[in-house]
């Protein structure tokens, strides 16, 4: 395609270390070195002019799932297809969210599971004492920067450009209709998918802004464990994060002005309370954080913390203040659409919720889609920015009419235990006015469940039904492994099999997925014929 991939002697291995924090990345050790080459070559040489002139196809805005799945695809599909990233290839998912945290998570897990087995007296020393463990957060987090540097090939520049892709490094804007400039080049377009994602809403606390706070974007930044951390949400991001650096060691406190997970079911985040006050986090609810004190600001050692005093508001029960060495805000997400000449292009827009897009993806501009988590009205996952790229692909270049409401979209929170959902929850369904029969099922029951040691984290499978039908429109399992488990269901409700088939599926013994089974066998019980 014309793309060079930069050569050694411009690897970031001769970068100074500021180079790389500018872009909140570091340390700068070898793991990073190799993420950063992929991800963000320093010496990148996109197409030349001759490579660039005429019109594209399709030009992909931002690099993260939803705009590599585009670039990609469409050049797979004979498109001439460009992809313009300004930050990091891969964008959050890869570098700040989903990858780096699941590697978190893993370790939090196998210290856990060590804990336990040290409870029950199976893990041993070699001369029979109880070993003493502790976390090594260091080794940790080298761990979780090395798996991320190994992912991270699949979502470079060289990689995009093999696909076929036109990959541009620079910042975006329209300047018109059907044009975009970057790096001072004006590329032109037959379409163009926005797909610049999203970043940490930050609130207007007094103080907060000349804090130094961490959000997703800088917290896998850490190279030391942190004594007390102070969580701001009580969403997926916060709450994942809650019971990881507490089964590290931290002291945590997670501040709810609201219901944790407050999307799921009352039993599901009844039992991810319940999971994490086990592993030493304290809950501090209906609380208003008046102000943010900075008591210290971050030394120069990076393995030094600085100190912050928070301010509390919200009635009997609440403390006045607390004291924390890391605050963790992860209070929700807000859309990248500022600077990209959303105006210029005709493409409406807010600030707050995102580009507006109809039910075939495309904006106020018919040349301009949006997909992912900067498109006001969808939910934002990785998985959504993915799956409605393949669909701006298929209706901008192929005239279908793949629609963004066909799309069965299940999500999962990965705590332990891990909570998946797919469809509407019973508040959801009473909303909208759907009368719905829910089948349940106990995994404290479970046999495997049982033997796992996991019967009392409040296991759960939830399936909901248009009334009198077996027609599924959602479901909730809480369960180790939920994640994987809840992809039976969602099959099911995209294909549309109805909740007796799916009962009728043989699953292996024992398995936690059996839930599924059981729950559908409620269906089945209530409408099986009987003798007289």
């Amino acid at each position: 395609c014309g793309c060079k991939s930069l050569s050694m002697a411009s690897s970031w291995s001769d970068a100074p270390p500021e180079e790389a924090r500018a872009l909140d990345v570091w340390p700068l050790d070898e793991s990073n070195v190799k993420l950063l080459d992929a991800v963000r070559p320093r010496a990148w040489e996109g197409p030349t002019e001759a490579e660039a002139a005429g019109e594209y196809d399709i030009i992909a805005i931002g690099s993260g799932a939803g705009g590599l799945v585009t670039a990609k695809q469409a050049a797979r599909r004979g498109a001439r297809s460009a992809l313009i990233s300004g930050h990091l290839a891969g964008g959050d998912c890869l570098n700040v969210g989903c990858v780096p945290s699941k590697a978190l998570l893993h370790c939090a897990r196998a210290a856990r599971e060590a804990r336990a087995a040290l409870a029950e007296g199976f893990l041993v020393a070699a001369d029979g004492t109880a070993p003493k463990l502790e976390v090594d957060f260091d080794a940790v987090m080298a761990r979780m920067r090395r798996l991320r540097a190994h992912i991270a090939p699949a979502d470079s520049h060289e990689g995009s450009a093999a696909a076929g892709a036109h990959v541009y490094q620079g910042w975006a804007r329209f300047s018109g209709p059907d044009t975009v400039v970057v790096n001072e080049r004006t590329l032109r377009f037959k379409k163009c998918v926005i797909a610049t994602g999203g970043r940490a809403a930050v609130p207007p606390t007094p103080g907060l802004a000349a804090a130094p706070y961490v959000t997703n974007a800088t917290l896998y930044n850490l190279t030391a464990l942190p004594p007390r951390m102070v969580v701001l949400g009580a969403g997926v991001i916060g709450m994942e994060m809650a019971q990881a650096f507490a089964a590290f060691g931290s002291q945590v406190t997670v501040l709810a002005r609201s219901a944790v997970l407050s999307k799921e079911e009352p039993a599901a985040r009844e039992a991810v309370v319940k999971a994490l006050e086990a592993d030493g986090v304290a809950f501090v609810s209906g609380v208003d954080v008046k102000e943010v004190q900075t008591l210290r600001q971050q030394p120069d050692d990076p393995r030094a913390f600085p100190l912050l005093k928070l301010v509390l508001g919200g009635g009997g029960g609440v403390p006045a203040e607390l004291e924390c060495e890391a605050l963790l805000v992860a209070t929700g997400r807000t859309p990248n659409v500022d600077g990209l000449g959303l105006d210029a292009a005709g493409v409406a827009y807010c600030g707050k919720e995102g580009i507006a897009i109809d039910d075939l993806g495309a904006t106020s501009n018919p040349r301009v889609y949006a997909v992912g988590d900067c498109a006001a009205g969808v939910p934002r996952f990785t998985h959504m920015s993915g799956e409605m790229a393949k669909l701006a692909v298929q209706n901008a270049l192929f005239g279908d009419g793949w629609k963004v409401s066909s799309l069965v979209v299940p999500r999962c929170c990965y705590t332990e235990p891990e909570v998946a959902s797919v469809g509407l929850t019973r508040r959801d369904a009473e909303a909208a006015g759907v009368a719905v029969d829910t089948y349940s099922s106990s995994l404290e029951h479970n046999d495997r469940v049982i033997l796992e040691g996991q019967a009392a984290g409040g296991g759960i499978v939830e399936i909901h039904c248009s009334k009198d039908t077996d027609t599924i429109v959602g479901a909730t399992v809480v369960a180790a492994g939920a994640g994987n488990i809840i992809n039976e269901v969602t099959l099911a409700m995209q294909a549309g099999v109805g909740l007796g088939a799916v009962a009728r599926v043989i699953h292996p013994y024992p398995t936690v997925g059996e839930g599924v089974m059981q729950a559908g066998l409620g269906y089945i019980r209530r409408h099986w014929a009987k003798l007289n």
